[in-house]
């Protein structure tokens, strides 16, 4: 049931692409300019697709506990997103006009530029979901116990935080929101908050009960 959500993200993600705001709020930090474009750096930001697809088949057929919690993890960022880029039209003006070398990297870079619009990137999806998957990787009692799977996946991860970046994909801005709510989802379904939030909720609803009773 927990992978009906995907078919709701996209339907709404293209309908919020398909839009043309009114206003469109540009997303930019001094940090940007001295960040340099690095066409290399394609590879790792492709690479989040395979990043993200493998170890959630792994965890759905081989885990499903860490599983669900990978998705609730995600549901909260990616609605998140939603929200934000519904109330708040976002983008960027940082993707370079022209490339000085023409290469296999510019051109994947080109085509990444040709099918992904500069709209709705606040905060990084991209940095988002790569952080769940590290702390999915933690959280599986199987893969947790193999350090090099565990640096490989923090590694990884790392790489295509920082490509966001070299290939003007995202600001800084889009990447630190990101890694902030990714510590928030982290301490709602790995913290525990989310556990205790609940029990709270039903501890005040029960006294108030208890209070109409008496």
């Amino acid at each position: 049931l927990l992978l009906l959500y995907f078919p709701f993200y996209l339907a709404v993600f293209r309908y919020l692409e398909s839009i043309t705001p009114e206003h469109l709020n540009i997303i930019s930090s001094p940090l940007d300019k001295f960040i340099p474009f690095v066409p290399v750096f394609i590879i790792p930001y492709l690479f989040w697709f395979v990043y993200i697809a493998v170890p959630g088949i792994y965890f759905l057929f081989c885990e499903k506990e860490v599983f669900c919690r990978l998705m609730y993890f995600g549901m909260i960022g990616m609605t998140v997103f939603l929200f934000v880029s519904w109330v708040y039209p976002n983008g960027l003006a940082i993707r370079p006009e022209s490339f000085a070398d023409d290469n296999i990297f510019t051109q994947l870079t080109r085509y990444v530029y040709s099918v992904d619009t500069s709209t709705n990137v606040l905060p990084s999806i991209h940095v988002f979901n790569s952080v769940g998957i590290y702390l999915a990787v933690k959280d599986s009692d199987i893969l947790s116990r193999k350090k090099g799977i565990c640096y490989a996946s923090l590694i990884i991860t790392v790489l295509i935080i920082l490509s966001t970046m070299f290939v003007k994909q995202h600001s800084v801005v889009d990447v630190i929101s990101g890694l902030l709510l990714s510590y928030v989802s982290y301490e709602l379904i790995y913290g525990g908050r989310a556990v205790q939030i609940w029990n709270s909720f039903h501890m005040v609803k029960y006294r108030k009960n208890e209070g109409l009773k008496s």
